[in-house]
């Protein structure tokens, strides 16, 4: 389904049980992410709440209408909760997702009845750390150069974005699959232009650090122990700034424990929102 949003057509999708809770799962990966793999992922949570999934502006099946900041995206999300009518949501959001969850509820903070952070970060001082964990790694395709382009936001074409990606996913999981990656690579919107604002401005002046104390609604902050983009420390940090949190760590996970330990996540998701 669209939506014109902020004079923006925003795709999203409503599943699971209509008069249930509401939770909106916020993508990451903005220009090369979308709502795809969450829908698949949490759809077994329909049972009991009503899930909503988007496609933040300039990436996915959403139109190409700047701006790409983080006031515009936390601004989208507030009016399509607002379209949808509801008064109050659970948010989930995941790597720079978590950035946006972040940012929605500092913003909105009455519209949030908890929030739920997957390998993400309340700043950007850990890039230098995820590079030389690429670095480390001895993958083909990955050097200093091309890491400093693509976490600078300096990326030049959608195939060049497309290569780099390609060079990095075998990082994103404990076990890699290549056919699975590349099935993953074909399916992406990629959009890089959407990237670079992204990279080359919101992240460089990301830093909430000091507005964690702030968030008063219930809070799950998961990391998965392998993650090399958004390392543990990140996490840490969070569970130690946020006053009402729970904070889990997956051990046999990278970046993305919702999927590499499907079940056990679920399982954690629906605990803590039992008890919010």
């Amino acid at each position: 389904m669209y939506a014109t949003l902020n004079g923006c057509k925003i795709y999203y999708e409503v599943h699971g049980k209509d008069d249930g809770e509401t939770i909106f799962f916020i993508h990451g990966g903005p220009g090369m992410s979308d709502s795809r793999g969450d829908t698949k992922t949490f759809a077994a949570l329909g049972d009991k709440y009503r899930l909503v999934f988007l496609d933040n502006r300039g990436s996915g099946r959403s139109e190409e209408v700047p701006p790409y900041t983080h006031e515009q995206w936390t601004s989208d999300i507030d009016a399509l909760r607002e379209h949808l009518g509801v008064e109050q949501i659970h948010v989930l959001g995941g790597s720079y997702g978590g950035f946006l969850t972040l940012e929605y509820v500092l913003r909105f903070p009455e519209r949030v009845k908890s929030i739920m952070l997957r390998d993400t970060a309340p700043n950007n001082k850990n890039s230098d750390l995820s590079k030389q964990k690429a670095l480390d790694s001895k993958l083909p395709g990955i050097n200093e150069e091309m890491l400093d382009r693509l976490f600078g936001g300096k990326v030049r074409s959608n195939e060049e974005f497309r290569d780099m990606i390609k060079a990095i996913l075998p990082l994103y999981t404990v076990e890699f699959d290549e056919e699975v990656a590349e099935k993953q690579l074909n399916n992406i919107y990629f959009r890089y232009e959407t990237h670079n604002y992204a990279f080359s401005v919101n992240k460089q002046s990301y830093d909430i650090t000091d507005r964690l104390k702030e968030i008063q609604c219930p809070a799950l902050v998961t990391v998965g122990i392998h993650d090399w983009v958004t390392p543990v420390e990140c996490s840490e940090e969070l569970a130690a700034g946020i006053p009402n949190n729970r904070y889990v760590k997956f051990e046999n996970s990278g970046h993305s424990p919702h999927i590499e330990e499907n079940e056990k996540y679920l399982e954690l998701v629906r605990d803590f929102l039992a008890a919010v």
